[in-house]
């Protein structure tokens, strides 16, 4: 099995099985073995004498190949005690105290398992209405999102995954204005995404700039009526403004609901693209793409056998998923099964086409979309098919919309899901996205810079004798090919990057891809930092035009941190701050100071502070002999010394530190810290102490104050820390720069993501 240095990192940092102490205990061939192995049994379920082993393996070439992953969760959980193996979930929330607060604890339970979930509070009675039993008045759904916040800030402080959300409301809910704008500047609703619920009779009012009627959800009663063209309009503001809220056209949800009998579909997963019933679950994988081009001829074309071969044993993993789970609730785990939904999806897609010399944003691009899709599509069918005959239709089958057709073992079949953990594993693009970035500079040790080359250009240029370093860290630094004279015109039409694709592609590619998807599409549509509200209004009426279910949009620049600049805007701002900057004061010749032992994660952590009479001015570290980040930890040091002589507040060193959270400390009985950079918080804080009670000092702290450090808010000196993941511009756990991609917030070095 070849895998990539990045891959094995990743895998190292998040799958791999460690002991109590937090030792390795597997290999990424053990982890596909274990998994194999899991999701083979269910086979003797439905034939006591199936070959199970001969399931095993192809089950284990299916994904050591890197043909096909499934989600996450199953390659971390398959074959464990936990056993969940589920990526996200649909709850109610119902308009009852009582509701609420179990749908509160489901959720949490659910987080704790590592998934994520997803709401509609849109039966919640609006702001203001009376409550009957006790005579008060209702807060209204924005009120309740908060409390879910921080239920989810809570169990994700102690778990190993983040939780994460996806909060909806309908367009037609009295409160609806106040949800447009909840996350514009306010950090409170840091763990959702949110999104608004769009009707088709909304969006033709829209269209003509007619009123709509605002219903209250528990009477049913119409409260008011709106300019739905207005309305329209501040949702195209808030979303040109950062991003946020997306949109979901809720009529075509419940168009494809398979089994309106039960209920209707309110919500997706967090990042949009699997739209369930409640207490549903989304099981989830991808084809890797690029494994699926063939040479003949001297040509590259798809090969459709291999591909068609990969479907069948990835809708057959699939569906043993659905029977390995173990759920975290029992009406998770009955519904799941009445309608044993899988999403089987595609990654590398833009890999591909680059394979072929095809552009992406071009006809043909979408031409080959549509046909990929159109094929997996089918073939899924008929394979889910196949399956109902030797294990039976999804048990509700008969009352559903596919009642007349050829009967099924799962009620949908295919999704286009976010894949960026799994497509650094497969080492190929995420999803159905373009090409973030062709070339870009990796910093290592002793301040050396490695430049990483996107492999399918790599062997282009060097094809054509063009490859050389020099040229690789112009790509890096222009962030495209678009404007580079030394690269062939033809090369450029083809290598094109996601900021090179314009607005209308990116949404023409998603409706391809959707006009042959069961649920939906998850896809960020990137906008220049110059883009207007129109243009964003142009966008949301053509995917609305062109059948997509949502959409996800963001415009470069557009939040208080921005996520990824490339090229000349990202040196000028970086000029910019350069030239406001503040030089610190020289190191002194003589310090006084102390060194104190930490024991982490990984090992032993050495943190040395010094100080003179003007207080702590200097922190290094070292690591024992077996291991730790010694070049992250010397690089927080290096960056904490520097803050303090630059008169930075200690408190404000510890705040920015304290409180991370690294893998290697999870589950280990008897640590005292969270990570390496947690400890050196905790030292500062002891230092600071023993410093002052030496000067009988009392360090003045406002503790009525309120700090905006970056992305995150401080009330109080004690008061917990609270990251707004959403407008971070670097990753909160390795510090690499993170990337809008699939819906989503992804890290591509270490595989952090928003969503979880």
């Amino acid at each position: 099995m070849k895998i990539s240095k990045n891959a094995e990192v990743v895998l190292e940092r998040r799958y791999l099985t460690r002991d109590e102490e937090g030792n390795l205990i597997e290999t990424p061939e053990d982890l596909f073995r274990r998994v194999s192995a899991a999701l083979a049994a269910p086979d003797q379920t439905y034939d006591e004498n199936a070959d199970v082993q001969k399931t095993e393996a192809e089950f284990f070439d299916l994904m050591t190949s890197m043909r096909f992953l499934p989600n996450s969760p199953t390659l971390m959980n398959a074959g464990k005690e936990l056993g969940q193996l589920s990526a996200c979930f649909v709850l109610p929330v119902e308009d009852s105290m009582d509701g609420i607060f179990d749908t509160i604890k489901n959720a949490a339970l659910i987080h704790k398992s590592g998934g994520g979930t997803g709401f509609s509070f849109s039966r919640l009675r609006p702001k203001g209405s009376v409550v009957r039993t006790t005579g008060g008045v209702a807060s209204g759904p924005i009120s309740f999102m908060k409390v879910f916040n921080a239920a989810t800030e809570a169990v994700k402080q102690g778990g190993t995954r983040r939780g994460a959300n996806m909060g909806i409301l309908r367009v037609d809910h009295p409160d609806i204005l106040e949800f447009i704008d909840c996350k514009a500047e306010d950090k409170t609703i840091t763990n959702f995404n949110i999104s608004v619920a769009l009707t088709e009779e909304f969006m033709e009012a829209a269209e003509k700039n007619r009123e709509y009627d605002l219903v209250d959800p528990r009477t049913k009663e119409i409260t008011g009526r709106l300019n739905a063209g207005e309305v329209f309009r501040k949702i195209v503001d808030a979303a040109w403004r950062n991003g946020e809220p997306g949109i979901i056209f809720i009529d075509r949800l419940n168009r494809d609901n398979i089994v309106p009998s039960v209920g209707a579909i309110e919500s997706t997963n967090p990042c949009g693209e699997q739209p369930l019933l409640p207490y549903e679950s989304c099981n989830l994988g991808s084809i890797n793409l690029t494994k699926m081009v063939k040479t003949e001829n001297g040509r590259r074309a798809v090969d459709y056998d291999l591909l068609g071969t990969t479907v069948d044993t990835a809708v057959h993993l699939l569906d043993n998923v659905i029977d390995a789970n173990r759920y975290p609730l029992d009406s998770i785990a009955e519904m799941t099964r009445s309608t044993r939904k899988i999403g089987l999806g595609v990654m590398g897609f833009a890999d591909m086409l680059l394979m072929l010399g095809i552009p992406y944003n071009s006809e043909e691009g979408v031409a080959v979309a549509e046909e990929i899709m159109s094929f997996i599509e089918q073939r899924s069918r008929e394979t889910s098919a196949k399956l109902a005959k030797r294990r039976g239709a999804f048990p509700l089958f008969k009352e559903s919309t596919l009642k007349d057709g050829p009967e099924l073992r799962n009620g949908t079949v295919t999704t286009i899901a976010p894949t960026g953990t799994l497509s650094i594993i497969a080492g190929v693009s995420s999803g159905v996205e373009p090409v973030f970035a062709y070339a870009y500079i990796r910093n290592v040790m002793d301040h050396t810079e490695l430049t990483e080359t996107n492999p399918i250009l790599r062997e282009e240029l060097e094809k054509r004798g063009l490859f050389n370093e020099a040229l690789m860290r112009k790509i890096a630094k222009a962030g495209s090919l678009a404007h580079l004279d030394e690269i062939p015109e033809d090369m450029k039409r083809v290598f094109v990057a996601a900021h090179d694709v314009s607005p209308e592609w990116h949404i023409r590619m998603q409706a391809a891809f959707q006009r042959h998807t069961d649920n939906a599409v998850s896809k960020t549509v990137n906008f220049a930092q110059e883009a207007t509200r129109g243009d964003v209004e142009e966008v949301y009426l053509l995917a609305w035009k062109l059948g997509c279910k949502g959409v996800t949009i963001y415009r470069d620049n557009s939040r208080g941190e921005q996520v990824l600049s490339v090229g000349a805007k990202e040196e000028a701002k970086t000029a910019q701050t350069e030239s406001k900057g503040i030089s610190p004061r020289p190191r002194p010749a003589v310090m006084r100071g102390f060194t104190e032992q930490v024991r982490i994660g990984c090992g032993k952590l050495y943190v040395t502070v010094n100080y003179d009479d003007q207080g702590i001015c200097e922190v290094f570290t070292n690591t024992g002999k077996h291991g730790g980040c010694p070049s992250q930890s010397e690089a927080v040091g290096r960056l904490a010394s520097l803050s303090l002589r630059g008169g930075i507040k200690i408190n404000d060193v510890i705040r920015q530190l304290k409180g991370i959270r690294c893998p290697s400390t999870i589950r280990q009985p008897g640590l005292n810290v969270l990570s390496c950079p947690d400890a050196i918080a905790k030292v500062l804080r002891q230092a600071e102490k023993t410093i002052n009670e030496e000067k009988d000092i009392i360090p003045a702290i406002d503790g009525n104050s309120t700090i905006d450090a970056g992305s995150e808010k401080h009330r109080g000196k004690d008061a917990e820390i609270t990251y707004d993941i959403a407008k971070m511009k670097f990753c909160p756990e390795c510090g690499a720069p993170v990337i809008h991609e699939g819906g989503c917030v992804i890290c591509p070095e270490c595989a952090f993501s928003k969503c979880g």
